[in-house]
């Protein structure tokens, strides 16, 4: 066993004493550092069967689990191999997440991880986890990128490497919301690209494309584009949370 989680289990107990394990969304007691209460997982909404065969959108009850896929990959394939999120966006997933982001709760990204990697298919290739890129910017007024902060803990769960400069944003975009998509595609272009140096360790990689939230899709998109344009072999979208305006409501 590893040195470093001999210590971490040393010191839980001391840890516990000083600072109660307490439910990161509603606040309540609970027995560890690395979870929800009972009522607060139940309030997550986790992708289950049937699912669509090219991006795990669910699909209505009754239909064949096997190889179906949904309308909108009939009727454009997509160029990624599939999407893996941990839950469907909800109330719950949402404060996770800015609690995760914009309050500073770093220490929950191995958590949110599990959950990603709970949906991650197997794979006997070597992976190559990618974060979604943040402008320098905004990277600078944050401290962190929450991305690559998921990136690095599902290397660990799902075994495999980390590429935390695989992508970089030349480009400050603004947001995105209530943006047709050919104005997203537009507010993109030429926005995110593969760091010149890094072009030969992603060369025909079989690379997971890491975010926190997956909305409209369309910086995931541009990101495949690049990536494939690249020489990347295959590209899988990571999430913790996504949005599915039609499986979720509330």
């Amino acid at each position: 066993m590893a040195v470093a989680p001999i210590i971490a289990e040393s010191f839980a107990p001391l840890v516990d004493l000083l600072f109660p394990p307490r439910c990161p969304l509603c606040g309540e007691a609970i027995a560890e550092q690395t979870g929800l209460c009972a009522p607060c997982w139940g309030e997550l909404v986790i992708p289950g069967e049937p699912f669509c065969a090219s991006c795990q959108r669910p699909l209505p009850g009754g239909m064949p689990s096997g190889g179906a896929q949904c309308a909108a990959c009939l009727q454009a394939p997509p160029l990624h191999a599939g999407i893996a999120a941990g839950t469907l966006y909800n109330e719950a997933s949402r404060q996770l997440v800015l609690k995760f982001k914009h309050g500073r709760k770093i220490a929950m990204a191995p958590m949110l991880a599990r959950l990603i990697a709970g949906r991650l298919p197997p794979s006997e290739n070597v992976r190559i986890f990618i974060p979604v890129p943040l402008h320098w910017t905004r990277l600078w007024q944050r401290g962190f990128n929450q991305s690559a902060l998921l990136a690095g803990e599902l290397a660990k769960l799902a075994g495999g490497e980390v590429l935390v400069d695989g992508l970089e944003r030349v480009r400050r975009t603004p947001s995105l919301g209530g943006l047709g998509r050919r104005e997203r595609e537009r507010t993109l272009a030429g926005a995110i690209r593969v760091r010149g140096d890094r072009r030969d360790a992603i060369r025909d990689a079989h690379v997971v494309l890491v975010d926190d939230v997956l909305t409209s899709g369309a910086t995931s998109h541009a990101c495949v584009k690049v990536l494939k344009r690249a020489g990347v072999r295959s590209v899988t979208i990571a999430c913790f949370a996504r949005v599915l305006t039609e499986a979720v409501t509330g």
